[in-house]
């Protein structure tokens, strides 16, 4: 029902197999030639937050009405981390959304720590090796015990940039009103369905596109 929604209303619906939407998304923002605004309520996405390009993240997770508009600085800011080393703080400190259980005793000053000093989390994990490399022995403790869940929770975390997906054209991205017997079985269903506000906001939202 949400995919024949979606498809009266002209909404493009791309998808890639054995990837998350965020993959998608984050594939689309990083190959963009123009500023972007990702729209989510997922704290992954932060990670295409770049000011020199215009990509921004409009975080919704506390609603509509409370907004946060995430930049490579208010990422930083709030974290202290940059965008790019986002995947490998929430998989040290951990993030319930993800289902992430994080490395036990690191939190989010220690995660942020550590990234200013090795960059990255691979980094990190061949400094522990190193004893010169100065990392402290409890902090290498605590790593060396959540080896297996760090060789596998990256790869939930850290977005997929280069995705093979049609251009923003060829999907058919472009929004425009939806006219005819599209918004006539549009409205139809959102009687049937109960559907009736969101589909007068969004009939109205798309209305504004004439």
């Amino acid at each position: 029902m949400i995919r024949r929604v979606l498809e009266l209303a002209g909404i493009a619906i791309v998808g890639a197999a054995e990837h998350e939407a965020d993959d998608v998304v984050g594939t689309y923002a990083s190959q963009a030639g123009f500023p972007v605004d990702v729209v989510t309520g997922d704290r992954d996405l932060f990670q295409v937050c770049d000011d020199a390009r215009g990509v921004r993240v409009i975080y919704t997770a506390r609603g509509m009405k409370n907004l946060e508009i995430m930049t490579e600085e208010t990422v930083v800011a709030k974290y202290k981390v940059l965008p790019q080393q986002y995947a490998d703080y929430a998989t040290l400190r951990g993030d319930a959304s993800d289902g992430l259980p994080g490395v036990a005793g690191i939190g989010e000053k220690t995660a942020a720590s550590l990234l200013l000093k090795y960059g990255t989390l691979e980094a990190l994990l061949e400094a522990v090796g190193q004893p010169g490399a100065g990392v402290s022995g409890p902090v290498r403790a605590k790593l060396a015990a959540a080896a297996s869940y760090l060789e596998a929770a990256p790869a939930v975390v850290r977005l997929v940039r280069d995705l093979e997906l049609p251009s923003l054209d060829q999907a058919g991205a472009l929004l425009k009103p939806v006219t005819g017997s599209r918004r006539a079985e549009l409205e139809q269903l959102g009687t049937e369905w109960n559907l009736g506000g969101s589909v007068r906001r969004l009939l109205a939202a798309l209305d504004q596109r004439a």
